[in-house]
């Protein structure tokens, strides 16, 4: 069974859609105790990252706990901003620091016409041995609408660029986190929830 975290920040819909297109058992855990019989866990995400304040506590704690025991974790655009030390956006709130690094806001660029917040269809660049994107083509697009971004890092497993590159798609251990919307981007995006859900039914 897959919890996918509700806190009041997520577009639970159209992620439900696709999980349900993927016939992946879900639910939507009422307590944070509930993450615990959960074999993975999915953090959606919209909006600014002082929303993530919901998850401080007892949320952050127990999800931070399934991690270290092993249960697969996916985070979605902000979800996967989330798994780092912080953003610049809301410097007073914690990520959730399984991940180094902190979120900046991205550049635009006047001459390029490249305006933030950024928003559509952008190119994958993968740096190879990812599971999450086994079987998605170098160069698959995907669907972003974001204005804060994560560094490129070592967890970084294929970036895009936006006037500058950022992290699209990280991957650690059994961390896991893409910027864009996996459940507005086409196949390429079902075939990435599709590995998230292997890996999870692996564990």
């Amino acid at each position: 069974m897959i919890a996918l975290i509700d806190y009041g920040a997520g577009n639970l819909t159209s992620v439900r859609k696709a999980l349900t297109a993927l016939n992946a058992e879900f639910t939507t855990p009422d307590t944070p105790a509930d993450c615990a019989r959960c074999s993975a866990l999915i953090v959606p995400g919209v909006g600014n990252f002082a929303a993530t304040a919901a998850l401080v506590g007892s949320w952050r704690d127990a999800i931070g706990a399934a991690v270290r025991s092993g249960t697969p974790l996916l985070g979605i655009c902000l979800g996967m901003q989330w798994l780092f030390e912080g953003s610049d956006e809301a410097p007073e709130v914690p990520g959730l620091g399984v991940l180094e690094g902190r979120v900046v806001r991205l550049h635009g660029n006047v001459e390029q016409r490249l305006k933030i917040p950024h928003v559509g269809w952008n190119a994958l660049d993968p740096t190879g041995g990812s599971r999450i994107l086994a079987g998605v083509e170098p160069g698959a697009h995907v669907y972003f609408t974001h204005s804060y971004a994560a560094p490129v890092t070592a967890a970084c497993v294929a970036s895009t660029t936006h006037a500058e590159a950022f992290a699209a798609v990280v991957e650690r251990g059994n961390v896991f986190g893409v910027q864009f919307h996996p459940e507005k981007s086409s196949d390429a995006g079902l075939r990435i929830l599709g590995n998230f859900l292997e890996v999870a039914r692996g564990c």
